[in-house]
């Protein structure tokens, strides 16, 4: 089944999820990153003052949250993805979550980065993805790409957000900008 989401940014085509081996492969083919949304963090964006060095100040992870992003590790593996780079966010929600994938280091992204309640940054924001994404073609790692970040950065990017964990794969060109994508919700955290 496939439809169009006309969001923001240009309409891509939204695939049904693909097959346990092609996810892996997929990544590994270079021309697709793997998006995914911080894991369950209650509330709505951050609270007033705080400060991306501080994670007190910040909206963070609940427990479920934990074991969630320990839980979309585990299914990433499953699905093909022994290994893989992971970039994240600054924010501390994001970097909890890229590192309880269990890949090893984390280097933060500031692309990725939320502009949540700054929106008139979205278009400078989804330039500088699409400028990271072309690097990442650009100086291959041999390590899967995978990108944590925030609802607004994904939604900007493909054109349509994530719940807590989702995962977007996105087919992309030589710019760095999305083709298509394949939606994956996140795996029970039991």
């Amino acid at each position: 089944m496939r439809r169009r989401l006309l969001l923001g940014a240009p309409a891509l085509l939204l695939t049904t999820p693909l097959s346990a081996t092609t996810l892996g492969q997929r990544l590994a083919g270079g021309a697709h990153v793997l998006l995914m949304r911080h894991a369950e963090a209650p509330g709505v964006g951050d609270p007033p003052g705080f400060r991306l060095g501080d994670c007190s100040t910040q909206r963070n992870l609940s427990d479920a949250g934990r074991a969630q992003a320990r839980a979309v590790g585990r299914w990433l593996r499953s699905q093909g993805v022994p290994r893989a780079q992971v970039w994240s966010s600054p924010w501390c929600r994001c970097l909890d979550t890229a590192r309880l994938l269990d890949y090893g280091a984390v280097t933060v992204e500031t692309s990725l980065s939320s502009f949540f309640g700054d929106y008139e940054r979205g278009p400078q924001q989804r330039e500088a993805l699409q400028a990271f994404v072309a690097r990442l073609q650009e100086e291959p790692s041999g390590r899967l790409p995978v990108l944590v970040t925030h609802q607004v950065v994904i939604s900007a990017y493909v054109g349509g957000g994530a719940s807590s964990a989702e995962m977007v794969l996105v087919r992309v060109d030589r710019q760095g900008r999305p083709q298509d994508v394949s939606r994956y919700a996140p795996p029970p955290a039991g």
